[in-house]
């Protein structure tokens, strides 16, 4: 019986020290994967302005996702869209066609909350310099290669420029970001299972670090054909935690989300 009693709890110990062994294992892979704030931490304030990023890292995010659009002057400013129709309330003004400082004078918090009214447009060259020490600002072009020259101006005069990361849809655009910044890391978007794997040797041809993708297309496929190319995978936008764990698992190595805290908080 003594025999008996001593297998049963040292069966018992295995299972633990196996489960234990599980659980650092899964704690390791959630604490590689970088955790990007979209459009700064937009699920609590107003996308793409400088409040929405300086929450985004004091939420923990490795990193601060935002878009950019060239301005009627040249000027580079932080916004999604090609006009200011969805985040500055009454106002319908193209971006590429308004000098700046007529966009300056929006407000673009009030469609989050009352708290944010006044909030500005920004600025990507202010948002550069609010990048604390060990994070990243993901810079996502959203308008064409025009953008590149005035864009390789503002960032020289910043200081920070080791700590950008450049990201976009547009394949010829990324390419010649590249180009210009060959010591930074540069990812191009896709949402599309197809054009990944027709452009798949044009982006690991051009020295790229990697392709960003729309979550709804990783796969275990998706995983294997970025490997044989020796490319990095990167996953937009996930609010899920289930989600977020199924991606860790395929060995993505950052997951963009509106949510970067409750996010964390949920894969710890």
């Amino acid at each position: 019986m003594e025999k008996i009693k001593l297998t049963r709890q040292a069966n018992k110990l295995k299972r633990r020290l196996f489960l234990l062994a599980l659980l650092v294992i899964a704690g390791q892979g959630v604490a590689q994967v970088k955790i990007i704030a979209h459009r700064g931490a937009s699920y609590l304030a107003p996308e793409n302005t400088a409040v929405a990023a300086k929450l985004g890292w004091e939420l923990g995010a490795d990193a601060v996702e935002v878009d950019v659009h060239l301005t009627f002057d040249h000027r580079i400013m932080a916004i999604h869209d090609k006009t200011t129709a969805k985040t500055c309330l009454g106002k319908n003004l193209a971006i590429a066609k308004t000098p700046s400082m007529l966009l300056r004078d929006l407000d673009a918090g009030s469609h989050k909350g009352n708290e944010f009214k006044g909030e500005k447009i920004p600025f990507l060259k202010d948002l550069v310099k609010l990048i604390p020490d060990g994070r990243e600002l993901v810079v996502e072009i959203k308008c064409g290669k025009e953008i590149v020259p005035y864009l390789v101006s503002e960032v020289e005069k910043t200081g920070k420029k080791s700590q950008l990361v450049f990201i976009c849809f547009g394949l010829k655009e990324i390419i010649e970001i590249k180009n210009e910044f060959p010591n930074n890391e540069c990812y191009w978007l896709s949402s599309s299972k197809s054009g990944v794997k027709k452009n798949i040797k044009k982006v690991a041809n051009a020295g790229l670090e990697g392709i960003n993708l729309d979550y709804k297309i990783i796969d275990s496929e998706m995983m294997e054909l970025a490997k044989q190319h020796n490319l990095k995978v990167l996953s937009w936008t996930v609010d899920d935690s289930k989600e977020a764990k199924r991606l860790i698992g395929l060995g993505v190595e950052a997951i963009t989300t509106n949510r970067p805290k409750w996010l964390k908080d949920q894969l710890n």
